[in-house]
């Protein structure tokens, strides 16, 4: 197991959640796409939207996808 795994395990555990349900990878590639291609600061700040959409019911897929293309089309001002 690697450490992201145990640590995704025992916050689930600690927050009473199925660590099975959480989408590692979609929080990930959101969180990148936003460092990337917004600012940093916004990678945890989205994560943190991605899961508030989804304990409202939004589709975890969906809610990532949105994000990443979002996070993909931004254009920065122009230094």
């Amino acid at each position: 197991m690697s450490e992201l795994e145990a640590w995704v395990e025992a916050a689930s555990e600690e927050l009473g959640l199925d660590a099975a349900e959480v989408p590692v990878k979609a929080v990930l590639d959101v969180a990148r796409d936003v460092a990337h291609g917004v600012v940093r600061p916004g990678a945890p700040v989205s994560a943190y939207l991605m899961g508030v959409a989804v304990g409202r019911g939004a589709d975890p897929a969906d809610v990532a996808d949105r994000l990443s293309q979002l996070a993909l089309s931004w254009s920065k001002p122009a230094s």
